[in-house]
């Protein structure tokens, strides 16, 4: 009787220990999971990131442009105004 009484423990013991690893499974996947959201999202972030400030370095050249080619026009303006002067 005993040793079927131990052996009833064991396999109890065992079946505890069994739904305890498997608890703590799910809790470890699940944890995981969140982490792999959490960064997937810091990831598509930085890289709209930097998508961003490439569309900005965009806007800055062609700023750039327009700021060069107003300062050459005015240039030749003010060469026109002089010479208007001068008739």
């Amino acid at each position: 009787g005993r040793d079927k009484m131990a052996a009833g423990g064991a396999a109890d013991a065992q079946a505890r220990f069994g739904h305890s690893v498997k608890g703590l499974l799910t809790e470890k996947v699940t944890s995981c999971g969140t982490d792999v959201i959490a960064l997937t999202k810091q990831v598509l972030k930085g890289s709209r990131s930097a998508e961003l400030l490439g569309q900005a370095a965009r806007n800055m050249v062609m700023q750039e442009d327009a700021i060069l080619h107003s300062e050459d026009s005015l240039r030749k303006m003010a060469i026109i105004t002089t010479h208007l002067q001068y008739q």
